[in-house]
Parts: C-alpha cells; structure tokens; sequence
C-alpha cells in the first residue's frame, strides 16, 4: 500500500500545485465503501467554493485544509493514489491509473477543478481507500488512534527503547501497528529491520539498548531519504532490500538469500545470514515453520494481503481467458487468484505483484517458449536425422 513516504509525495504535490486555489467544480463517486458517512451530493456541496488554505498528514492519512469546515480526509488504503493533470506526482506501483488513461480515471472517487483550471483526482481501484468529510480529522478514527507519526514526531532513542521494552511481541508486528508508530508499512518495515540486521519475529522487549539505537537511526534513515526523493523507488539505495524483495520465489540481497515468512500477518522478506533470531533452538524452529507455512501458500497462488470485491474478481476472472492461446482451451489455466486476506477491513497488500514483476514474468515467459521451440526443433532434427540412415541402411 501506500506507505508514509508515497502519501507524504502527494501531500507535498498538491500543497506545492493546489495551495491558495478555490474549488470551482467537485465531482464524487457514488461509492458508499469509499466515501464513508456522507453521500456523494453532500460531498461535493461542502467543497465548492472553498479555498484550500493547507495540505497535512499523519501516517498513512492526509486531509486538506479549506477555508472553513468540513474537510476532507483520504485514508488511501491499498491503490489510493492522488493525480494533478499535468503535474508528474509519485504514485504506489500498483495504482490503477495509466498516463494514457481517460480522465479523469473511472476509478476517480474525488475529483476536483481548481479557479486558474487544475484538475486533481483521488483514485482507488481496489476500493480500500476511504475518504471522509470531518469538522476536525485528528480528533476521530483513525487519525486520533495513531501513534506519532514516524517522520514529523521521531521518538528519541530513549523514547524507542523504552517503548520496546514494554512490548513482547514480534518487533515486526510491532512496527506494523500504526498506533504504536504512525506511517510504516510492510515494505519500509522490512526495509530497516533489514538495515538493522534484525530479525522479524525477534521479541521486541528482549533487543538489546544497542539493537535499540541502531533500529531508531534505521528508521529515521530509510524515511527520510524515501521522503527526500519523493518515494521513487528508482532512487532508492541500490544496497536496499527493497529492489529486490518483490518476487514470488526467493532472490539475493547483495549477495545473500531473501527467504519470506509471515510476521504480523503479513509476508515478510529478510535475509537469514544478516537478521539471526535469538533465543535458542525453540525460537529457531518457529521460524522455519513460518518460513514453510509462508513457502505453501506461495506455491498455491500469489499471496495478497487484503480482500478482493466479486466484481474485481470476476474481471481478472475474464481477462485471464482472453490472455489464453485459443489452441490451449482445453487446458487448465494455471492463472488463478486467491481471496484476499485482511488484517483490517481497510489495509492494502504489500506482497501484491508490482510491474517489475509483470515484466519479469513476460520476459520468462518468453524465455521458455524459445526454449521449449528449440528443444522441439532440435527432437525433430535428431529424428530426421535417424529416419536417413535407416533409409540408407534399408537400400
């Protein structure tokens, strides 16, 4: 999902591009399950008209600011994602929208036309977003529920380590928990207690005051350079988990072997020679049965953390049978997708295939079909081949 660092690259767009404008015309969806607690023409009364004074967020939640209450507040769950026309805005890899898209998108729920002419549009495909009209956003759910906020209220790494000692649970499971630290998700998670040499399911209370200071400055590292580059990933560190975290099947890290487990209910990938777990033989046998519980459900299908509706299920349903080879119908698709599982009923799916794993697949693919064509054309050969000297033999 859209983790603290891709909401804070659209906070920053739309303050930088929208700031001081008024609102001339709003357009919302009529999607109940989006836009919570109000309907799509109340929606849209309360923001004509009015000047956006200020952009802010806390986690994964950003508001906006106007002039007078009520103001609106995204929650941008698994594919929220905001787009300025004409302005290039950092969007989670797995967004529904195209530059080439109609516009604004059919999976538009908040569209917006400023006085000089922008346009600016909350999108969410998936459906998870959830998008509320409030007289004071941090004073309700779920804003008032986060804890502060990883980038804009740092604890001090006295603060943290205090904090940990308190907590026996999995110290990733931990960090997943916006009410203990607002604005990391599955991937930066993964990512500093990858920097930290921290194991997942390691017991939070038992890391040790050094363990502690070295994970604060992790944290503290990996969001603020993701912030500083407005979350594009492509500048991310090349030393970083995360460019290699993303396939199905375990890959290397600089070298060493990611394995996936489940930790905090979500698919977690670190690499086992750098993130040791303490506590004996017991604590290393738990691990490797998270390690192979995770392996299954991998091999089953690709692993989504979050729930899919019936009606996206059906269209992917429809789009993998147009994909077939006709000459194939009589084969079993080996395309299927799994019901999604949530934590909650608004979270997203950290382990959801990007496009670099799209590419991947299609270059594979490809690649074994040509292997597969040569071994055929290769059979035929040697067979031609057998088929003349038994002919010369006979004569």
């Amino acid at each position: 999902m859209p983790e603290l660092p891709e909401v804070e690259a659209a906070r920053r767009a739309v303050e930088e591009h929208c700031s001081g404008k008024r609102i001339k015309k709003a357009v919302v969806a009529d999607d109940p399950k989006v836009i919570d607690g109000v309907s799509s023409s109340e929606f849209e009364a309360a923001l004509l008209g009015k000047q956006i004074v200020g952009v802010h967020r806390k986690g994964k939640n950003m508001w906006l600011l106007l002039d007078s209450p009520p103001f609106p507040s995204f929650q941008f769950g698994m594919t929220g994602a905001v787009y300025i026309k004409g302005v290039a805005v950092t969007k989670y890899k797995r967004s529904a929208v195209k530059e080439t898209d109609e516009w604004p998108s059919k999976y538009s729920k908040v569209f917006i036309e400023l006085d000089d002419g922008l346009e600016l549009s909350f999108t969410d495909k998936r459906r998870f977003a959830r998008v509320r009209l409030l007289t004071d956003p941090t004073s309700v759910p779920p804003i008032s529920e986060l804890g502060p906020d990883a980038l804009l209220e740092p604890m001090t790494v006295d603060e943290l380590a205090e904090a940990l000692s308190k907590k026996k649970i999995a110290i990733k499971k931990l960090l997943l928990d916006q009410s203990f630290m607002a604005g990391i998700g599955n991937w930066v998670a993964d990512e500093v207690l990858y920097q930290a040499g921290i194991h997942p399911l390691e017991t939070a209370s038992k890391l040790p005051k050094e363990k502690c200071a070295t994970l604060h400055k992790c944290i503290q590292e990996v969001i603020e350079w993701a912030v500083q580059v407005d979350a594009e990933s492509s500048l991310f560190p090349l030393n970083w988990l995360f460019h290699y975290r993303w396939g199905k099947k375990p890959g290397k890290a600089n070298g060493r072997r990611i394995d996936f487990i489940t930790a905090g209910g979500r698919t977690t990938a670190y690499v086992p020679a750098l993130q040791k777990l303490s506590g004996g033989a017991g604590a290393l046998r738990a691990d490797d049965k998270q390690r192979r519980q995770t392996s299954k459900r991998k091999k089953g299908s690709d692993e989504v953390d979050g729930s899919a509706s019936e009606e996206e299920e059906a269209k992917e349903s429809v789009k993998v049978k147009k994909q077939q080879n006709p000459r194939a119908s009589g084969r079993k698709s080996s395309a299927k997708k799994k019901p999604d599982v949530s934590n909650d009923g608004s979270d997203d799916p950290e382990n959801d295939e990007s496009d670099e794993d799209e590419e991947r697949k299609k270059v594979s693919k490809t690649v074994k079909k040509k292997e597969a064509s040569e071994r055929t054309s290769k059979k035929k050969s040697e067979a031609t081949g057998t088929t003349k000297k038994h002919t010369k033999r006979a004569k």
